[in-house]
């Protein structure tokens, strides 16, 4: 059991923040399931939650998983210098979001099922994906021996044939993971959208979450909309070392404004 303290970390706010989808809540306490590990969190304060781990397991996964190495501080703090109103509301709301350090392939999976799909029915489909082998990610190699019908069973309708292909492709090795990990920002958006059922938006999406490129940044309707109130005076390059940051501080206020 670990305490952690750090004002910039909301277990409760990453968990809703649309970049994972194997974070859930079990009465007073979050489950985090990642890397076939299980973590239980249990937030009891602002800025303090209590990890349920041993401090080695904690060295070794979760400080890297949630990106502790990271000054968030210093990020929030250039965000607000620029003085910009709708993100200093958007940086003070999702004041503990963290970009996550996730296994790519099973973010290319996630994401490939998130098209025009919301998160709880996200979950859902993951879940059952996974049901048959525990806490681990069912790998290309697992994947690629299942059936068309396997897939629409558990809801990915049109999507099926998409995640069929990726793990096809990734089982003999057309999608090379290691390759992938070594290219640039836009050279690995360029290289997944070679794929059937990745575009833009999901390939900025698996840059950002599946390899930790922080300077991704995706564009689906909440962001589109956001971007639209700027009447063409929105600037990413402004901050583009973090723009992925930027940009889960934007998608979690504007999806909870509602």
């Amino acid at each position: 059991m670990i305490k952690i303290e750090n004002p910039d970390f909301s277990i409760e706010q990453i968990a809703n923040s649309g970049q994972c989808f194997r974070i859930n809540k079990i009465g007073k306490v979050w489950q985090v399931i990642a890397f076939s590990k299980v973590l239980e969190i249990k937030p009891i304060r602002k800025n303090a939650h209590i990890f349920y781990c041993s401090y080695e397991e904690y060295q070794d996964i979760w400080m890297n998983y949630f990106d502790f190495n990271r000054d968030y501080a210093s990020i929030k703090k250039s965000i607000l210098e620029m003085n910009d109103p709708y993100l200093n509301k958007a940086v003070q709301y999702g004041y503990g979001i963290r970009i996550l350090k996730q296994d790519l392939w099973e973010i290319i999976v996630s994401f490939i099922i998130s098209q025009r799909n919301n998160i709880s029915r996200i979950k859902n489909i993951i879940k059952k994906l996974c049901v048959p082998y525990g806490n681990a990610f069912p790998s290309a190699n697992i994947l690629a021996t299942y059936a068309i019908e396997d897939f629409t069973s558990i809801g990915l309708g049109y999507r099926a044939q998409y995640l069929a292909d990726i793990s096809k492709a990734g089982s003999i090795g057309t999608l090379d993971l290691e390759h992938l990990k070594k290219l640039d920002c836009q050279e690995a958006i360029m290289y997944l959208k070679q794929f059937n059922g990745i575009g833009d938006k999901i390939a900025n999406c698996i840059v950002l979450f599946g390899l930790h490129r922080i300077e991704a940044f995706p564009k689906d309707v909440w962001i589109n909309r956001i971007i639209e109130k700027y009447n063409g005076n929105f600037n990413i390059e402004r901050f583009k070392e973090y723009a992925g940051v930027v940009q889960q501080y934007m998608f979690f206020y504007q999806r909870n404004l509602i």
